[in-house]
């Protein structure tokens, strides 16, 4: 069956075959959050972006081959409920933006800086740091030389819209900067989006969107 991202608790992964790269999306946890599995083609290496909830279900969907690395994508607690028990179990290097880390419980093996690079095999994924819904929020692309970009956005986007900054205008407007300049503004309109919760979708949905959604300010 072709790829949707429509996910649920307790329910199977939808799998995305990229021609490098297979992405697993499950859905964990009581606040419904994404958890993505990739794993590189030529090599068998796995990485796990936001080891959310569930970690049963986590360590299962990574099955026996183990993770090189786990991605967290921001600091808030439903995003890193698994991680230690994950790590435990896998010993996966641990990846989260530099501005975030004194806040995940878990100690950061390799603080991200926008710009940074993680890999999982022969594949490159390329770290954004997006502040505004936390100070070290990241967004990681894949720039997939066979095909159009994917973008792990976190919180940071979703379908409809950036994510809570919790009423703090300054925190709104730094976000969405920050959105429509690292990730409106460099990637085409056929990249895919795979947010922290829910739907995914792309960016060429979103971008007709933009000044309405700063004229709401959420």
């Amino acid at each position: 069956m072709p790829y949707t991202g429509e996910v649920a608790v307790g329910g199977p992964p939808d799998v995305h075959e990229l021609t490098d790269l297979v992405i697993s999306k499950a859905a964990v946890g009581p606040m419904e959050n994404n958890a993505y599995l990739l794993r590189c083609r030529a090599t068998g290496e796995q990485l796990m972006i936001d080891a959310a909830n569930e970690p049963d279900t986590l360590l299962g969907l990574i099955g026996e081959d183990g993770i090189g690395s786990v991605v967290t994508t921001h600091r808030h607690g439903d995003h890193w409920q698994a991680l230690d028990t994950v790590v435990r179990a896998t010993g996966a290097r641990t990846y989260a933006g530099r501005y975030d880390t004194e806040g995940i419980p878990v100690p950061t093996d390799v603080p991200l800086e926008d710009g940074d690079t993680v890999t999982v095999g022969r594949v490159t994924l390329t770290a954004r740091r997006l502040r505004g819904h936390t100070p070290g929020s990241i967004a990681l692309v894949y720039d997939d030389p066979h095909g159009h970009p994917h973008l792990f956005s976190g919180d940071c986007l979703f379908p409809g819209g950036v994510g809570n900054t919790r009423g703090d205008a300054e925190a709104f407007t730094t976000l969405l900067n920050d959105v429509e300049t690292k990730l409106f503004g460099e990637l085409p309109d056929e990249t895919w989006v795979y947010p922290g919760h829910g739907a995914d979708t792309t960016l060429g949905a979103e971008r007709p969107h933009l000044a309405q959604w700063r004229e709401r300010g959420w």
